[in-house]
């Protein structure tokens, strides 16, 4: 049984960090490529950040510069250390886990808030 778990969410002050984990079980977790969705109140699901199972990362442009995504596969464990954070970056993140190279997403945690607020 896959099971993606997120941690890490919560209530931050505008210019705050948080750093959210996402723990895999029931896969090769090496053999993935790993990353995070997010979605806002009233607006559509939108990539965040992956990380291929050759740790090559890409950033949706908003989040360039402030978020960094990162894996260990002794863990299997991928990790979004978020600073700079802005009121528009609340939202539900969720993590995910695409068997490389397939494009399409094989499995979703059940998402993590993160609220910006001050």
């Amino acid at each position: 049984q896959v099971q993606l778990v997120e941690s890490g969410g919560g209530l931050v002050q505008p210019g705050g960090s948080l750093r959210l984990s996402c723990a895999a079980s029931g896969i090769i977790f090496s053999r993935h490529a790993m990353g995070w969705y997010r979605q806002a109140p009233g607006k559509q699901r939108e990539l965040v950040a992956q990380i291929t199972s050759g740790s090559s990362t890409n950033y949706v442009d908003s989040v360039k510069g402030r978020f960094t995504i990162s894996r260990d596969n002794a863990k299997n464990t991928v990790y979004l250390q978020m600073s700079s954070l802005k009121p528009e970056d609340t939202a539900v993140y969720y993590c995910f886990a695409r068997k490389d190279p397939s494009p399409g997403v094989d499995y979703w945690g059940k998402g993590t808030l993160v609220t910006v607020s001050s």
